[in-house]
């Protein structure tokens, strides 16, 4: 379901291992309730949202008794999906952004192309395995997922850093910063911003 005029989504997704919805509002105040029964991920897409200003509800439940990775790479999926339809013909919007957001000792980089083609590229070397109980791999299987699903091109890219949680929190929140100003909408952009005339 897809408001195209308010530019906001509705996605649930179903499968023997997640039962996931997502209710997204591109250009809201960055008001989120998130429950995925990972507490570490939570706080992730609160900070993706509330740095995006996106208005963001997550509910989430998956086979977390195995460990997090359905849970994590579908609610990907289905985030991404929401993008997709929030954004309808994707006419008047930025389209590109590039973003650097410094935490403490750590510097990530996130650049997107609305691009209609989905795909990532991450280079976030984190050196623990784990935070908390958080498997640290994870949060690039996110990005990979949504980049996929939003048909987004997503560059991630850690810069510098040395704490596990700074470099995985300043990537979401440089994620969900640029995908905000690619996202919004520019009163100068007639249609859609390709020389293609679509995306």
């Amino acid at each position: 379901m897809t408001d195209s005029a308010n530019r906001r989504a509705v996605v649930t997704r179903v499968t023997g291992e997640t039962d996931i919805t997502v209710e997204l509002n591109l250009d809201g105040t960055g008001t989120c309730s998130i429950d995925t029964g990972v507490p570490f991920f939570d706080h992730m897409l609160n900070a993706f949202g509330r740095h995006g200003l996106f208005d963001l509800t997550v509910r989430a439940t998956g086979d977390i008794e195995v460990d997090a990775h359905h849970t994590v790479e579908d609610t990907g999926i289905v985030l991404g999906q929401a993008f997709t339809q929030a954004l309808g013909d994707k006419a008047g919007i930025t389209r590109f952004s590039d973003v650097c957001i410094p935490m403490d000792e750590t510097l990530v980089q996130a650049a997107v192309d609305i691009s209609g083609r989905g795909q990532a590229y991450c280079d976030l070397p984190i050196p623990t395995e784990r935070v908390g109980s958080f498997d640290t791999e994870l949060a690039v299987e996110f990005f990979y997922a949504f980049a996929r699903d939003a048909r987004v091109t997503l560059h991630v890219r850690e810069l510098a850093g040395a704490n596990s949680h700074h470099i995985i929190e300043a990537a979401f929140k440089a994620a969900g910063r640029a995908m905000r100003y690619a996202c919004e909408l520019d009163p100068r952009v007639n249609g859609v911003p390709s020389t293609k005339g679509s995306l």
